[in-house]
């Protein structure tokens, strides 16, 4: 964002000890503020922002002194760095005195130029930085805003007229009157779905990483919690593979729902890109008394080369496809594959095991198949996104 010159606020009521002034620092990107007395400096100040204001000591009228206390006083100006320029002998008494006044430095007459340009560098610096911070507040904000919008189409806009095409491909499903015709509505009803779950992770995403989705830890059986997740897969095609298996004390301090979220997406992940004719085992061991533990496995193998980016957003669309002798285990194509989602599901698991304090880890190899291991301390400490 382009900005106007740096203001610098020059009061002395010589005229020549300002010109000497505006000879040494006028230059390129910053506009000196002449006055030759406190009441024309205060006038300045009311119409112009200063990034510094150099003070003769000794004026008429209205000291360099009196002048500071007044800036300090005043909310528009207090916060503008000032030099006392003096041309009296060096007197520690005055020099105390115009640091309690609110100078940051205090320089005698003659002074070294270089030593003053260096200064008045520093003070323009700081400047220009205090504005691309301001930059990049403001697009902060703007973002922010730009996010509310996207999570508000999201949520409602399309979410409705997205519902209404998978109700009507549920009708043509059951009414078609021929098998292309039955086809092309089993593919509106798939892509449909594949549509909702997309926009479903994209609001979890930004609620998550936006702090709108806080923690509310309660009270949480882990086996009860995990029973639900796989209820709601029974209807689905390779639901009944899914087998549960709980030992020692599954409870703890957790948000249920964020946790449900997390492991629906890892048992999604097992039956879209595991061995189809493979079994599917989610395992809790409530054994150790300070965490709970969660495994879900499955067959096939993650390729090597993925592995490190499986938890990246937006980075393994096709990071859960299983292969089995280099081959997708369930013979679609990497593109097919790739257009099944975003690749957000394992990242919001990351994300949220590690709101509730826990670790997630992923190992796979031809003999064990692929193993998710989530380990949840049984009383979350914090909430915030690591």
């Amino acid at each position: 964002m382009a900005h106007s010159s740096v203001n610098i606020l020059i009061v002395d009521d010589i005229a020549h000890n300002i010109t000497a002034l505006e000879a040494l620092l006028s230059r390129p990107g910053i506009e000196l503020l002449v006055a030759n007395s406190g009441h024309a400096a205060l006038d300045l100040l009311l119409k112009h922002d200063a990034a510094l204001a150099i003070l003769d000591v000794n004026m008429p009228g209205m000291s360099g002194f009196e002048l500071a206390s007044l800036m300090r006083g005043s909310p528009r100006t207090s916060h503008v760095p000032i030099i006392f320029l003096t041309a009296t002998t060096e007197d520690a008494s005055r020099t105390f005195r115009g640091y309690e006044a609110g100078a940051v430095d205090f320089l005698h007459k003659p002074f070294d130029p270089r030593i003053l340009q260096s200064k008045v560098d520093v003070f323009v610096q700081l400047e220009q930085h205090k504005r691309q911070l301001a930059d990049q507040l403001l697009a902060t904000r703007q973002l922010l805003e730009a996010n509310e919008m996207l999570m508000a189409v999201l949520g409602h806009d399309l979410r409705t007229p997205l519902g209404t095409v998978l109700a009507s491909a549920e009708y043509l499903v059951r009414n078609a009157p021929d098998e292309q015709a039955g086809t092309v509505a089993n593919r509106i009803k798939s892509s449909s779905l594949r549509m909702s779950r997309m926009v479903h992770q994209l609001l979890n995403l930004a609620r998550l990483q936006g702090g709108r989705m806080p923690l509310g830890p309660r009270t949480t059986d882990l086996a009860a919690l995990c029973g639900s997740v796989i209820e709601e897969f029974a209807s689905q095609e390779g639901g009944e593979r899914i087998a549960l298996e709980s030992r020692g004390n599954c409870s703890g301090s957790w948000d249920a729902d964020l946790l449900w979220q997390a492991i629906s997406n890892l048992v999604s992940n097992a039956l879209h890109h595991g061995t189809p004719d493979g079994g599917i085992v989610v395992d809790i061991d409530g054994s150790d008394a300070q965490h709970v533990t969660l495994t879900i496995a499955n067959g096939g193998t993650i390729p090597p080369g993925v592995m490190p980016h499986l938890f990246d957003a937006f980075g393994n669309a096709t990071a859960g496809r299983r292969t089995t002798n280099g081959r997708p285990a369930d013979g679609r194509s990497a593109e097919t594959r790739a257009r099944e989602g975003l690749g957000l599901g394992l990242h919001i698991v990351r994300t949220v095991v590690h709101m509730h304090g826990g670790k997630v880890r992923v190992t796979s190899d031809g003999e064990h198949g692929t193993v998710f291991t989530i380990e949840l301390p049984r009383e979350t400490a914090y909430g915030a996104i690591r």
